[in-house]
């Protein structure tokens, strides 16, 4: 195993802080912690709650310059360790990304299937219903800063009325304390633009790079009621004007190298 990925999650505090949100240049691919780039390199640990035992581990590298229907990106491989059901198992995967200087996006995603290479591209509604983000696959901006369409008031969560779907902003600064060091970072939330009936909470530092990620799963994920399967786990709960409240329960917790490596 990777000497930056340890076996259980490190301890952890998180406080809000009276400092105003400071704006970030985020130029991370959403979910998978790597910078589409030349040269970069990231491995990254998941872990269940409410134990904290690592499930899955994954190192990811930039390998080279890539094009998919003409548009320019960079091609990144994955390679998955999957420890939660007895002996690892590896699967790998393939990503072509772009980032520019207002977006960053996947374009195509590729894995093995019984020794057929397989992709989808952002031509397939199979890939927008798992990488397309934003409207018109356009990507995750990157200029974070906080708009206003979450509010975060302590586990409540309200979203404002507006025309497109996509819930991703700024809901505060908080000093995030792992392994004794802290970090003065902004939390950004994610409300079903990552998958549905998942809501995310990522906490960022001043150089746009990914402190601490937190995985709250929505009841009828997966048809399954996770505030009765979970009654102990930490748990916010979603108002949007119009529709019923819903509850989302804390499942899993990602860090990476460039915390565990500090």
């Amino acid at each position: 195993m990777n000497k930056m990925i340890f076996e259980k999650m490190p301890e952890y505090t998180i406080r809000k802080t009276e400092g105003e949100p400071f704006r970030v240049r985020w130029e991370e691919l959403m979910g998978w912690l790597i910078i589409p780039r030349l040269n970069e390199t990231v491995t990254w640990g998941l872990y269940d709650q409410p134990d904290g035992i690592l499930t899955e581990w994954v190192e990811m590298k930039v390998t080279g310059k890539a094009s998919v229907h003409g548009i320019e990106g960079v091609e990144i491989h994955a390679l998955d360790h999957y420890l939660k059901d007895g002996p690892e198992e590896l699967s790998s995967h393939e990503f072509v990304a772009q980032l520019t200087d207002t977006h960053c996006r996947y374009l195509a995603h590729g894995w093995m299937v019984d020794d057929v290479h397989s992709f989808t591209t952002f031509y397939d509604e199979e890939f927008e219903k798992n990488w397309g983000f934003g409207p018109d696959n356009c990507g995750n901006e990157v200029d974070i800063r906080m708009k206003g369409d979450i509010t975060r008031e302590d586990h409540n969560v309200t979203l404002r009325p507006k025309t497109d779907p996509f819930y991703l902003d700024v809901v505060g600064r908080y000093e995030v304390t792992v392994r004794g060091k802290t970090y003065d970072t902004i939390c950004v939330m994610d409300v079903e633009t990552y998958d549905e009936k998942v809501l995310t909470e990522q906490f960022l530092d001043k150089d746009g790079r990914t402190v601490l990620w937190r995985h709250f799963r929505g009841d009828g994920w997966h048809g399954q009621n996770w505030g009765d399967r979970m009654p102990e786990a930490e748990r916010f709960t979603v108002l949007q004007e119009g529709k019923e409240p819903v509850t989302y329960v804390h499942d899993y917790d990602s860090v990476s190298d460039h915390i565990l490596g500090d």
